[in-house]
């Protein structure tokens, strides 16, 4: 009998050309399995043991979160048990396990507290005017971010009438039309949300920055920067960049300090101003909030456009939730699992271990492949290719901690006092074990905004930074900077930190391309032609193919 995909599945589901039998076989494995079904592989069972009495708590909300009635509710298919899009007010309960398809296998999303009710939960409400909620940025199927897959879907279902494509940033600019799919063209084909970015700067405490240079716009294909109104001259006073949304899942990584200082420039990191705790600085691209109640406050503001603050009960149970999530690539495309023969791939192992280790000799960033080095001795009903696969996926490991190359003219690197050039891997950076991220605050120049490394991009603003005659210029470019987006300066006011952004986590990946913060890499290979054009790294043909298999695998 023929296998036949799921009609309510989404493209990026569909998208995988997978022989019927294999269809057969993650069928036989629940792989198709909708969303609020009890889950049929036991990764939770262990995280559920811990948390059971947590598990019950979480059905009744802290406190029901309330819409705002000047936007009705989204009218998105809601409640389809089958649909793997949660839309808000959606009133189905968020499971404990959540299998999703990609091109590469199937990504799994825990919520290690148990089924949540979702009705009247502040992330699942809107709590703003456009009809948005937190999940319609932050999506299970797709690592608790976005993929340009998803919203292509969401525009073919509803177009302009979905709240994803809200005027406010979800357009390339809030005057043009929003029935045409041109006004929605980043968000589109490159998955990026307009944010709107003050100025003069401000800090991350909300103050005024006396900038250290002027900004000039260049070039302005979406008139955002120019407009009357939203413009660098305009009512509003602010300059248009475009950037992905981050994953909402595996924070406890996220938010992990290392260390009391950042290692690379020696000074003390930031503190909590409410708890007196350090903070990583790692959570948004620019450092702009520093934590989930900053973030969380920051994004029902500006993304679901809420006037005025939200409730603390509705703060404290987004951040309880969010904390609550893990999610990573579960399975290969042969719906076999990425916790086999050895290994601890998915997300069950970053439920258990512990955040914030620096990645040694020892104890490499992506340990949970090692034990894949000769899949000849794994499980005999592997085939050859399966075989090959593994084999693949720990070269790529080791080519990730060992493989050493020059790092030249980086700020953020070679600014540090670590020298120019330095030759290290790419686990100087993608340092956290069994995240990737950077263990210190890992805002680096790589290239992908700033000129003359990055992408070119006539669809994205170009903008002119010069810096005053008494700054300290950007170390490597001088005091005239051109960039699509001037990243932490922007939180900072200082030259030095144009261009640099946060270092991401790497669990996911196959759930949400593309990649970089302004989705400049649109496939896993181009993250890896990338950096071998920056860095003239001259990776042969098979490392490409063994670092991008491992991607595939986080």
């Amino acid at each position: 009998m023929k296998t036949q995909i799921n009609k309510t599945q989404t493209r990026a589901q569909a998208r995988p050309k997978l022989s019927t039998s294999v269809w057969q076989l993650l069928l036989m494995i629940g792989l198709l399995t909708a969303a609020a079904s009890p889950p049929m592989l036991s990764v939770v069972q262990a995280a559920e043991k811990s948390s059971s009495k947590k598990s019950t708590a979480k059905k009744t909300a802290t406190e029901p979160a309330q819409a705002d009635p000047a936007y009705p509710a989204d009218q998105a298919n809601p409640g389809n048990k089958n649909d793997p899009w949660w839309s808000p007010n959606d009133g189905r309960e968020f499971p404990r396990e959540q299998i999703a398809l990609n091109p590469n296998g199937a990504l799994t999303t825990l919520n290690v507290a148990g089924p949540t009710d979702t009705r009247g939960h502040a992330f699942f409400t809107p709590l703003g005017k456009n009809g948005r909620a937190c999940i319609t940025c932050h999506q299970p199927s797709d690592n608790m971010s976005l993929s340009v897959n998803t919203i292509k879907d969401r525009w073919a279902a509803l177009a302009e009438k979905d709240p994803l494509f809200a005027a406010a940033d979800g357009a390339n600019c809030p005057h043009l039309p929003m029935a045409q799919a041109s006004s929605h063209s980043l968000l589109l084909d490159r998955g990026l949300f307009r944010i709107a970015l003050p100025w003069p700067p401000q800090s991350a405490s909300g103050e005024k920055i006396k900038p250290e240079f002027s900004i000039e716009v260049v070039r302005d294909p979406t008139g955002c920067n120019q407009s009357a109104v939203y413009g660098l001259k305009g009512k509003e006073k602010s300059i248009s960049v475009y950037r992905r949304p981050r994953p909402v899942a595996n924070l406890k990584y996220i938010m992990a300090v290392g260390y009391a200082f950042d290692p690379k420039s020696g000074l003390p990191l930031q503190r909590d101003k409410e708890t007196g705790e350090y903070v990583s600085e790692a959570l948004m691209a620019d450092s702009r909030a520093l934590t989930l109640k900053a973030q969380a406050v920051d994004a029902i503001k500006v993304h679901l456009q809420r006037h005025g603050n939200p409730s603390p009960a509705q703060v404290k149970q987004i951040v309880e939730f969010e904390s609550q999530i893990y999610s990573a690539q579960s399975h290969d495309v042969w719906g076999r699992s990425l916790a086999d023969a050895g290994a601890k791939g998915g997300p069950e192992a970053m439920v258990h271990a512990k955040p914030g280790i620096l990645q040694t000799a020892v104890k490499p960033t992506w340990q949970e492949f090692q034990s894949w080095k000769d899949a000849t001795k794994q499980k005999s009903d592997y085939t050859d290719e399966q075989q090959k696969f593994r084999e693949s996926v720990a070269r790529g490991a080791a080519l990730f901690t060992a493989k050493n190359f020059l790092i030249k003219g980086t700020a953020g690197i070679n600014s540090m006092g670590f020298g120019d050039p330095l030759r290290n891997s790419c686990a100087m950076c993608h340092n956290m074990v069994g995240s990737g991220i950077d263990i210190a605050p890992g805002r680096i120049d790589l290239g992908t905004t700033n000129e003359p490394f990055a992408k070119p991009s006539p669809e994205l603003p170009l903008f002119k930074l010069t810096c005053n005659d008494h700054a300290k210029p950007h170390p490597f470019l001088g005091k005239v900077v051109y960039t699509q987006d001037p990243g932490y300066a922007m939180t900072t006011g200082r030259c030095e930190d144009i261009g640099k952004i946060s270092t991401q986590a790497m669990r996911g990946l196959s759930g949400r391309a593309p990649y970089f913060a302004n989705g400049s890499a649109a496939t896993l290979r181009e993250i890896v032609e990338i950096y071998d054009r920056r860095y003239n790294i001259k990776y042969t043909e098979q490392e490409i193919q063994d670092l991008v298999n491992l991607m595939q695998a986080l």
